[in-house]
């Protein structure tokens, strides 16, 4: 991926939801202008959600969800209903799809509830409006469309860009941390987890945000670092790091140099890092047989020495002196209720959106479990978190 391209974590989310045949994969291909979805006459066709990242005029980069039927039969329906509801979970503006011909039922006013309720923007698509002979008034949240004839399909669309303008605010994930002409050291380890040919995305988009902010920056790997600081005429105002090389870069940077980690900017950029920040206390105070999650929001190749199931649980153990109980999650999984838990660990998110990202630290915090990331766990178990929170005064006042 280049660094050009919008990574989907970063594209508005727009969910469409509803009944089966209510017409919702007609109106995503619609909107889309592209065969995204199969449309059949038999209900529930769409059996798993469907996700597209795409460029949609004048949206702009969005990431297009389509749902299985709010009311679908069965076992399988049932799931399929679940999977429907999940992806709510990271949906940042829904539109539930209704039958014109029909009055809207009473799963369509739950879901209409369940998005007043998350304080998600949301419009009512009253779809198949060329079959109807009269048109009862709406309101401002709700327009009659056709699949079939297109009728206010661009309408539909200009009233979601207008909307998901509001819903992404240009925020930088470390520029703001800078001034003109500051330098930055990205450090970066390439070992087994490394993958081959292309950086990591918190490195990418870290670079990214740099570039785009016209501040210099030099990238190396730890054992370079001496090197870096050695060859630089002023030392740089920040050094941001791999957390699994937290214990060597704090080491061999000057304690004059602010040090962080991408993680815990990802923290911060996800709006999370105080909740993060505290969770970390839980650590020290974990007992035997306390059922730890640790969750990563992608998948990827497990290797002998992976982060998530090999290194963190090992850390831990050492940091806790404690046998906790360890269960793992990745990609779209993540338990609905996590009352079981002592402690939740969860990667940086760079692969989830911020709405997904704050869902789980919500369904954390609903539970009464505390939560904390990468980054911010290994900074503590590592002895240097209140350093790498030295570049946010307002938060290291949290420990």
């Amino acid at each position: 991926m280049g660094l050009q391209d919008t990574v989907s974590a970063e594209r508005v989310h727009i969910g469409f939801f509803g009944l089966r045949n209510a017409g919702k994969s007609s109106l995503v291909n619609a909107v889309t202008g592209q065969t995204l979805s199969v449309v059949s006459d038999v209900k529930g066709t769409t059996t798993d959600p469907v996700q597209k990242a795409m460029e949609l005029l004048p949206l702009g980069p969005v990431v297009i969800l389509d749902t299985p039927g709010l009311d679908d039969e069965g076992t399988l329906g049932e799931m399929r209903v679940q999977r429907a509801k999940q992806a709510l979970s990271r949906t940042d503006i829904a539109v539930l799809v209704t039958d014109a011909t029909l009055p809207l039922s009473a799963l369509d006013r739950d879901m209409i509830a369940l998005f007043k309720d998350r304080g998600m923007p949301f419009f009512v698509a009253r779809n198949k409006c060329d079959l109807l002979r009269e048109r009862e008034p709406i309101d401002g949240n709700t327009l009659y469309v056709s699949a079939v004839t297109g009728e206010n399909v661009n309408l539909l669309k200009e009233k979601l860009a207008a909307v998901a303008k509001t819903c992404k605010t240009d925020k930088p994930l470390v520029a703001d941390l800078l001034q003109a002409g500051d330098m930055t050291v990205l450090v970066t380890p390439i070992d087994e987890s490394a993958p081959k040919g292309r950086m990591i995305l918190p490195q990418q988009q870290t670079m990214r945000d740099l570039l785009d902010h016209h501040l210099p920056f030099v990238t190396c790997q730890p054992q370079q670092l001496c090197d870096i600081f050695n060859t630089l005429k002023a030392p740089p105002k920040l050094v941001v790091t791999d957390s699994q090389a937290f214990a060597a870069v704090s080491r061999d940077t000057p304690p004059d140099v602010l040090l962080t980690s991408f993680s815990i900017l990802f923290a911060r950029y996800k709006g999370s890092l105080p909740t993060l920040v505290q969770g970390a206390a839980k650590l020290s105070k974990l007992r035997n047989g306390d059922r730890v999650l640790i969750s990563e929001g992608c998948t990827h190749h497990r290797q002998c020495g992976d982060i998530g199931t090999v290194k963190l649980p090992e850390w831990i153990r050492k940091f806790s002196g404690a046998e906790p109980a360890f269960s793992f999650t990745s990609g779209r999984e993540f338990p609905e209720d996590l009352s079981g838990y002592a402690l939740v660990v969860h990667c940086g998110g760079c692969m989830l959106n911020e709405t997904e990202m704050q869902n789980r630290i919500r369904t954390a915090k609903q539970s009464g479990v505390p939560v904390v990331n990468y980054g911010i766990a290994i900074a503590q178990m590592h002895g240097v978190l209140r350093r790498s929170l030295q570049p946010f005064p307002d938060i290291e006042k949290l420990l």
